[in-house]
């Protein structure tokens, strides 16, 4: 019996070696064709925007070209099931901004952060408050003030429940200011609403705005943190007018992330995140950070232990956020996710 015993053990040990080997020449040997990255919002956004910047500067690195693809629908969701659905091997990866983190308590996916292992935390880009270049609104002000004399009246664009437009809404409401939520299908689409004065003002990420603020099609009221843009001065931060917002206004409400299916092999994940830290420091693509004013994560949070300790306190804290104002399908609790 202990023969036996010993030779299926040995077996299995072989078996063990042989599935190690075989990965570790995998990734020896990656990547040796094209890899997909998918971006589950729409194109023209932020994410899209700057995870293709971000694909360029990986395919330097990695020498194979990077097809992104757009794989909208259900707050990123179905591009979310879409990478789960692929192959582990490191052919497919998901460049994604927040929703994976309130997926669950919305009652959207059974998905969530820990489905996936982080490769690289890239990028927030601010949001900002604009009017259309017609507005009578030409402060912060103005705007709040009006907003708070008339309660669900005056019409902000968003992009759904549970995205960084509809939490900064929420931020709004516990200094006691109740705008009235328009949803579009995209931020695009939402800006596109204030240019068409078909509403108010929208919380747009900055770099799909800048152009329009620029050209002077779009007033930009404000920053929605608690410091002002390095490049853009005369834009106040929403934190100085509203006091005692620190709390809500520090967060970065729209971290976007290069990310795989957690079972993709761990030699193969190191090749990517070597390549994603090279690619950052590739000019071009920090030409385009800086230009944009858009928040440099990886700066912030250098190893995956940062990065995962960052999402999961995001989780929390938006999730709870969501929660308290009744937004939610779900409670945090029911995914064992502490309050913050």
């Amino acid at each position: 019996m202990k023969k036996v015993v010993s030779a299926l053990l040995a077996v299995v040990m072989a078996a063990g070696l042989m599935i190690s080997a075989s990965t570790s020449a995998q990734a020896a040997d990656y990547p040796k064709k094209a890899i997909t990255m998918i971006v589950p919002y729409g194109a023209g956004g932020t994410t899209d925007l700057v995870g293709r910047q971000f694909a360029i500067a990986m395919e330097k690195q990695l020498g194979q070209s990077i097809v992104v693809e757009n794989v909208s629908g259900a707050s990123g969701s179905v591009g979310g099931q879409s990478c789960i659905d692929s192959d582990s091997d490191g052919y497919t990866v998901m460049f994604t901004a927040e929703t994976i983190g309130t997926w669950r308590v919305m009652g959207i996916s059974e998905l969530s952060y820990a489905d996936f292992e982080p490769i690289i935390t890239v990028a927030n880009d601010p949001k900002v408050i604009v009017v259309a270049k017609d507005s009578k609104y030409n402060t912060i002000e103005e705007l709040l003030e009006d907003i708070k004399a008339n309660p669900n009246k005056i019409q902000m664009s968003y992009t759904g429940p549970g995205g960084s437009g509809h939490v900064q809404a929420l931020i709004l409401n516990q200094f006691g200011y109740e705008p009235a939520l328009t949803a579009y299908a995209s931020g695009a689409e939402g800006i596109t609403a204030v240019l068409g004065n078909q509403v108010v003002f929208t919380n747009a990420n900055f770099s799909t705005v800048r152009s329009y603020i620029e050209s002077g099609d779009l007033k930009a009221l404000c920053v929605c943190s608690t410091t002002q843009l390095e490049n853009y001065p005369d834009i106040p931060a929403l934190g100085s007018v509203i006091p005692d917002s620190d709390y809500y206004l520090n967060i970065p409400y729209n971290p976007l992330s290069l990310i795989v299916k957690n079972d993709v092999p761990e030699e193969i994940r190191e090749v990517l995140r070597n390549a994603a830290l090279e690619a950052v420091k590739d000019p071009d693509f920090d030409k385009f950070m800086t230009e944009n004013c858009i928040d440099k994560l990886y700066e912030k949070y250098t190893t995956v232990e940062d990065i995962k300790a960052f999402l999961s306190g995001w989780e929390a804290t938006v999730s709870w956020l969501l929660f308290d104002a009744g937004a939610t399908i779900n409670s945090p609790e029911d995914f064992e996710i502490a309050r913050p």
